[in-house]
Parts: structure tokens; C-alpha cells; sequence
């Protein structure tokens, strides 16, 4: 089964890893389109993406910071690829399990013909430190209790959709918490999750806040399970 695959690529002062993060989503051959969206960026972010000659590569730019949410709504309306996923501005996460989370699709697909398929990729959290790790498996865990999923990492950033679906989500989420909205409006339209395992590196400086932004993960997994 060809596939073409939009990556949304939402970028926020990331001038620190944004060069070794595009050389490596631009060196997989996978991609079809790869749309990075400058969320209002006030360090040399537009610089380093005006650098870049890829045609596979689509640069917007937000005048106003609208959040990671905001950044990937405004990417997904651009996408024209059969399945979209998230790569984080940075190296926490690496391209080269593109291929691995597409073949999974394929597979899902192929097995199940009656229903929706998504692909998560799993993370080894225990490389996080310890509050971070405790927070993602404290989430992941409630999302499973409210949602009725069997989910090993829910804030995972790779997360594989086709992208009519992902647009049907209606999402809304302008920050962090866009992460536990799709997994709760995935999970009410009653998708097949394939979790695959996944490469990761945590980075030690992190725009998340950890107990403000979780504690909004957490309402929004509440406020998506039973409203909207």
C-alpha cells in the first residue's frame, strides 16, 4: 500500500536543535511533505527554516504565538499526504522510525478493513527523570481508565493518522494538552491503537511545564471523554 506522509512539524524558539532536527526529518526519504509552522518565534528560528531549499518543505509562519496546539491545526489544514504524524522541533525523537510506524499501518490496515487504524509510537520513558516519567505514566494510566484504551505512552509526539481522520477530530487545544484531546476523540470513535516501539532521547530543558501543563492534560482528557 503507497502511502504519502505529511509531517507537522510546530517550531518555537528551538534555534538550539532546529538545524540537526530538519537534517535529519530531510534525510529520510519517507516524507512526502514536511510543513513547519513558526509559532511567532523570536530567536533565529526564521532564519535557520529560510535556509532550507527542500522542496518537500513548507514553511509558515504565525504572526501572533498561538501555541503547540495552535501550530499544528495550522499545519494539518495545509497537509496533502494520506496519513500525517508530529515531530517535535528537536531530537528527542528520530525520523528513522517513520518507516517503521507507516509498515505498522499498512499491516493494521490490512487485518482490519471494517475499522479506523492509528499508530502510536512508544517511548522508553524510563530515560525521562523521575517526575516527568511519573507525569506521562500517570496520564497514560488515567486516559486508559477513562477511555478504555490499553495505551503504554499517551503524550507520545509520534502519533500516526490518516489525515482525513486527524481533521474530523475538530481539534482544539492550543497548548501541550492537543496531545491528550486526540488520543480521547481517537478513543470515543472507537480506533484500533498499534503501539511500536520507538527511538527517544529526552532533552534536559523542556518548554513544558510539568505540573501546570499536566494538570491541563489532565482536564482536557476529562473535558474530551465526555464532552465535545
Amino acid at each position: 500500500m503507497a502511502l504519502n506522509l505529511s509531517v507537522l512539524l510546530p517550531i518555537y524558539n528551538e534555534e538550539r536543535e532546529l538545524r540537526h532536527c530538519l537534517e535529519m526529518v530531510l534525510a529520510s526519504s519517507v516524507p512526502f511533505e514536511i510543513i513547519a509552522v513558526d509559532d511567532c518565534s523570536t530567536d533565529a528560528t526564521a532564519e535557520i527554516l529560510a535556509k532550507q531549499s527542500d522542496p518537500r518543505l513548507q514553511v509558515i509562519r504565525h504572526s501572533q504565538n498561538q501555541g503547540k496546539g495552535g501550530a499544528i491545526q495550522t499545519a494539518l489544514k495545509r497537509a496533502h499526504g494520506d496519513v500525517v504524524i508530529i515531530q517535535d522541533a528537536d531530537t528527542e525523537y528520530d525520523p528513522c522510525d517513520y518507516e517503521k510506524l507507516l509498515a505498522a499501518y499498512r499491516d493494521g490496515m490490512t487485518r482490519n478493513t471494517n475499522g479506523q487504524v492509528v499508530v502510536y509510537g512508544v517511548r522508553n520513558l524510563r530515560a525521562q527523570p523521575l517526575m516527568g516519567y511519573l507525569g506521562n505514566e500517570g496520564l497514560t494510566f488515567i486516559t486508559n481508565l477513562l477511555c478504555g484504551t490499553q495505551l503504554r505512552d499517551m503524550e507520545t509526539c509520534y502519533k500516526l493518522v490518516p489525515t482525513v481522520l486527524m481533521r474530523e477530530l475538530n481539534l482544539k487545544s492550543r497548548g501541550f494538552e492537543i496531545e491528550p484531546e486526540i488520543t480521547a476523540k481517537l478513543a470515543k470513535r472507537g480506533v484500533e491503537f498499534i503501539q511500536v516501539p520507538i527511538s527517544y532521547k529526552p532533552r534536559q530543558n523542556k518548554k513544558l511545564r510539568r505540573i501546570r501543563d499536566g494538570f491541563k492534560s489532565l482536564l482536557a482528557l476529562i473535558k474530551y471523554r465526555f464532552g465535545e
